[in-house]
């Protein structure tokens, strides 16, 4: 029936079999759960122990009223997903084989589909500690001929490496229980780069990881390092905003341009605090008389320490990231006059500043220059001073919140093309889409956030693993196409092939995260697997421990600071019906 309704779409909630086991239909991209154990792609069935919420009785009914306000002020948990036990998920497994099974005809059962694959969720209570349980149909067309039994089991965390498991051995025992001559084997490596990488106290903690996914054939004992013949995936995933970051103040500057989106589109927001030094408008006067004087021919001692304070203000970065993320030296007049008004802490100090800027234009008294092609009304004023007519501004309502919004975006835009056409040297194939201004003011503000999130990603790159061009430009391209059909997320995982020998230096001393040893044997649908793995992680979620990815205090074979591991066993086997 479960089966019949997820047809047209996954159901959302799960449904209750008999009075203990939860049934979840999960989609093919929904399956972080069991992807560490079982490489199908296509929707499974998740069957678990059922929640129920049991009322309490009257002794706790009579609980006083400071006791219950207490008891709301505490944190709710939310329950994670709870296991069966073993004996019953092996009944459910049997129920869901002799379903599938067309030799039981006394089911009365005829033409039934071919069911999505099955995983049950054990609590580890048998010798082996099994913690997961799964069956997937083996097919020949529409028909099922068989079944394929997976059994998951996980001991740990322990530091202790004398018990892990014996590489021949396991392919000994791996002949044996499938009465196969010949086993391949394949290695897994992941390792964490951002920690192993990272300058110190240049990343914060946060949600931030960069990771390589390594992959090689014929391993020759168990925690061999991978060799450099492998295939190695770079798995980046930034957040942006960390204080320590090298484009930091380039974060702030954009979090300015987004509250000034805010402000255009529902008329509150939060100024910045004043400054300690000069104000916005002190700054914008300053600016102006310095016009005034080159437009009357004065030499001013000390004008290009003006202007590199400028080039510096607007991008402020760590001096580990100048060479990388150049200040543009190409500011036109709006641009610069952005860099001053960032610093604005109230609307009324908004409107000052425009009404110096429009009456220093409206009495001839700057002549400016800008970038051609500049999109915002400042721009179309100073263009209309040129000839010695403008147009009347209403400096009133959201018009000065408008205006500074435009400018701003002119300017943060050249920022990041300057960096990704002159540093990644990236094509407009899809710049055109990040810098476009056919689009509205808010949707422009939105595809400036991804190219800000591009850019953290590049100098992040850049700076921790030392990335050069040639690596550069595919990360930028498949940052790019991501972002040109999906809306931000910083918590998209961006993948890039690479040789390993580009980051090994940054793993070769480290222990892996995850470990793995993948024997088999036979072809097609006949072919069976063996899995051996180490995990500083749990590897499931209803599997509880005391800690994990921690340092050992005690040592073990005089080594001290072991890494402690999960270790996690997958076998399997297949049972044909005809």
């Amino acid at each position: 029936r479960i089966h019949e309704e997820g047809k047209d779409s996954v159901p959302e909630h799960p449904y209750l079999y008999e009075t203990d086991v939860e049934i979840c239909l999960v989609g093919g991209n929904c399956k972080n759960s069991i992807e560490g154990f079982w490489n199908g792609s296509s929707t499974v069935y998740i069957l678990q122990k059922a929640t129920q919420n049991e009322g309490g009785d009257s002794m706790e009914e009579s609980n006083t009223d400071d006791a219950v306000y207490a008891s709301e002020l505490l944190p709710k948990e939310i329950p994670g997903p709870l296991a069966l036990s073993v004996g019953r998920a092996k009944q459910l497994i049997s129920l869901y084989t002799m379903v599938q099974n067309p030799n039981m005809t006394h089911l009365g059962i005829s033409d039934l589909d071919v069911l999505p694959p099955l995983w049950v969720r054990c609590d580890g209570s048998d010798p082996e500690h099994t913690c997961w349980i799964g069956a997937e149909p083996l097919k020949a067309g529409n028909k099922v001929t068989g079944i394929s039994i997976y059994t998951v089991s996980c001991d740990g965390p322990t530091a202790d490496k004398t018990c892990f498991a014996n590489l021949e051995e396991l392919k000994m025992e791996h002949k044996i229980r499938h009465h196969s001559s010949v086993v391949t084997t394949k290695g897994f490596a992941q390792y964490e780069l951002i920690r192993a990488a990272a300058i110190e106290d240049t990343i914060a903690e946060s949600g931030s990881n960069i990771y390589v996914d390594i992959t090689w054939n014929s391993v020759d004992k168990i925690l061999e390092s991978p060799p450099l013949i492998s295939a190695a995936t770079l798995n980046i995933s930034l957040e942006s905003g960390d204080p320590r970051s090298p484009v930091f103040q380039l974060y702030r500057e954009l979090q300015f341009l987004l509250g000034s989106a805010v402000c255009l589109k529902t008329g509150v927001t939060e100024w910045p605090e004043p400054s300690e030094s000069e104000s916005a408008v002190e700054l914008v006067q300053e600016f102006l008389t310095d016009l005034k004087k080159k437009l009357d021919g004065d030499c001013i001692s000390g004008n290009k320490d003006g202007a590199e304070k400028i080039k510096c203000d607007t991008a402020a970065v760590d001096s580990c990231i100048k060479s990388i993320f150049s200040e543009r030296g190409d500011l036109d007049f709006a641009e610069q006059l952005w860099c001053k008004m960032k610093s604005v802490s109230s609307y009324q100090e908004l409107v000052d500043c425009f009404t110096l800027v429009i009456k220093s234009l409206e009495y001839g008294e700057i002549q400016p220059w800008i970038h051609q092609g500049s999109s915002s009304f400042l721009s179309k004023l100073i263009q209309q001073s040129y000839h010695g007519r403008m147009e009347v501004v209403s400096l009133s309502g959201i018009t000065p919140i408008q205006m500074l919004l435009e400018i701003g975006l002119d300017k943060m835009k050249k920022d990041y093309v300057s960096f990704f056409i002159g540093k990644s040297r990236s094509s407009l194939l899809f710049q055109d889409y990040f810098i476009c201004t056919s689009v509205d003011l808010q949707e422009q503000v939105h595809r400036v956030q991804k190219l800000h999130h591009m850019l953290e990603i590049m100098v992040s790159c850049t700076v921790l693993l030392q990335f050069r061009h040639e690596n550069l430009f595919p990360l930028t391209q498949i940052c790019m196409k991501y972002y040109k059909e999906n809306p931000l997320n910083e918590k998209h995982v961006f993948q890039l092939p690479i040789r390993p020998a580009l980051v090994k230096k940054f793993y070769q001393n480290d222990n892996p995260e995850i470990w793995k040893v993948e024997i088999s044997s036979g072809h097609g649908q006949k072919e069976v697997k063996t899995t051996w793995q180490v995990s500083t992680s749990p590897p499931v979620e209803h599997v509880t421990a005391n800690s994990s990815g921690l340092f050992s205090d005690s040592t073990v074979n005089g080594s001290s600071e072991e890494r402690l591991y999960f270790v996690t066993m997958t076998k399997c086997s297949q049972v044909h019906f005809t």
